[in-house]
């Protein structure tokens, strides 16, 4: 990863607007210098940057952070930011911070640790924006996350039968994750069975899968630090010929989504792409959410593929597209791929398969 790059490209933008900016966000800094601990600021000046955390850390720190001094401190965070901050600024000197990252608490905390002169300011949102677009090596990243989770849906699919609990189908998708070197999961593993297929956040629960119906499974894996989501439902029994109509809907407008997602394009467009599918089959209400996000070091990143969302989308960018249909006491269905907005339209990541498969 080219974090002496991204922290360049981070001071010269911040030595316009700040005499320094703190980034408290640990999304952002692992992804400006690469420490993934726990505990830590990131102090970024038009010449410098400065990661400051504790001795729990010494050691990693060092191996890990690029592009950045690293200073071990017995005092909090930003306590000890705001010492240095002190030492190295005079009065009148402007400081921003990630007003979206901090609660209202820290940030008066911060303040009042501050000395008398310095202001604080909220900064825009810098490194999300510029965590937008991928490069090369964070899409390999992604494209690795994607193909370790595809494997999850054959351990789901050999573990959904009738009787056995949601919770035990999602236990083995995690158990194989591990086992085949996933960091973790990226959510709260998602398996809906029956009328629960219906709750577009429904997790897994100690509810048996029923004899017939829809199983909706959404999950992702953290590789290298880097997210994966994909959604796909089956159907355990024969489905019936509604059954069939809502799944083709929905994969339809599933279809219709990835097929609008080019440099350019609106988030809005891709959504209206998506939705305007379900609405034309009579599914439109029962459509409740988003038809996508951004996905990188964070399951949920900017852009958000929505109504009204009007951000253009970019060469780099890597969404999910993931319509669905959800009717209260019934059923649900959900597709869900990720793609990466290529010079021309884009590449979809997930290899999965998207005909309706019957248990």
């Amino acid at each position: 990863m080219d974090h002496v790059g991204r922290l360049r490209r981070l001071r010269q933008i911040v030595g316009q607007d700040f005499d320094a900016l703190l980034i408290s966000h640990l999304p952002n800094i692992r992804y400006l210098c690469g420490f993934t601990g726990s505990t830590a600021v990131l102090i970024v000046t038009a010449n410098k940057a400065v990661l400051i955390t504790d001795g729990r850390y010494t050691l990693q720190a060092r191996a890990e952070v690029r592009g950045a001094r690293v200073v071990i401190s017995r005092k909090g965070a930003f306590a000890a930011a705001a010492e240095w901050l002190g030492s190295n600024f005079g009065k009148s000197s402007v400081m921003g911070i990630e007003g979206e990252h901090l609660t209202v608490a820290a940030r008066e905390q911060f303040r009042k640790l501050l000395p008398e002169g310095l202001r604080v300011r909220n900064a825009p949102d810098y490194v999300r924006q510029a965590r937008m677009v991928k490069d090369e090596d964070e899409i390999a990243s992604l494209k690795n996350a994607v193909l370790l989770a595809a494997k999850l849906f054959d351990t789901a699919v050999e573990t959904i039968r009738p009787g056995v609990k949601e919770v035990e189908v999602a236990a083995e998708m995690e158990y194989a994750a591990r086992c085949a070197g996933a960091e973790g999961m990226s959510f709260e593993t998602i398996v809906a069975s029956g009328q629960r297929s219906a709750l577009p956040h429904g997790r897994a629960s100690q509810a048996a899968i029923p004899r017939s119906g829809f199983v909706v499974c959404d999950f992702g894996v953290i590789l290298s630090g880097y997210c994966s989501d994909m959604t796909r439902t089956v159907h355990v029994g024969r489905p019936s010929g509604e059954a069939q109509r809502i799944y083709g809907a929905v994969r339809e407008a599933q279809e219709a989504g990835v097929a609008a997602v080019a440099p350019g394009v609106t988030a809005a467009e891709v959504d209206g792409a998506a939705r305007k599918v379900l609405q034309k089959a009579g599914f439109g209400r029962f459509f409740t959410h988003s038809t996508g996000h951004g996905v990188g070091l964070e399951i949920h990143e900017p852009p958000r593929v929505a109504t009204g969302r009007n951000e253009v989308l970019q060469p780099g960018m890597v969404i999910t597209i993931e319509p669905g249909a959800y009717i209260p006491g019934k059923w649900g269905v959900r597709i869900e791929d990720m793609v990466v907005v290529a010079e021309r339209g884009c590449e979809v990541l997930t290899p999965t398969r998207k005909e309706l498969i019957s248990l």
